[in-house]
């Protein structure tokens, strides 16, 4: 096997094996990102957030409301939201 050969074989073991790591780093981003765009949204600071909340700040929140919200509390929290963008991975 020549050197280049094993080089590249080498370089992708390495990068598959990262890839974990790599996915958690986004996810953990991501989940970041949705908590502080939550605050932002969550008018009244209760840790809740409505439909109303949702409409004009977290546009695809407000789009899929009903999906989040599947037990019609009328409001969804930061833990939903990430544990369905978690699930879209």
């Amino acid at each position: 096997m020549n050197l280049l050969f094993k080089s590249v074989i080498i370089v992708g073991l390495n990068s598959f094996m990262l890839m974990p790591f790599l996915v958690h780093a986004d996810e953990a981003s991501r989940n970041k990102e949705i908590a502080e765009r939550f605050v932002k949204c969550d008018v009244n600071r209760d840790g809740k957030l409505t439909k109303e909340e949702a409409k004009g700040c977290m546009p695809r929140i407000y789009n899929n409301f009903s999906y989040i919200d599947s037990s019609n509390k009328g409001y969804v929290t930061v833990a939903e939201i990430q544990a369905i963008a978690d699930s879209q991975w």
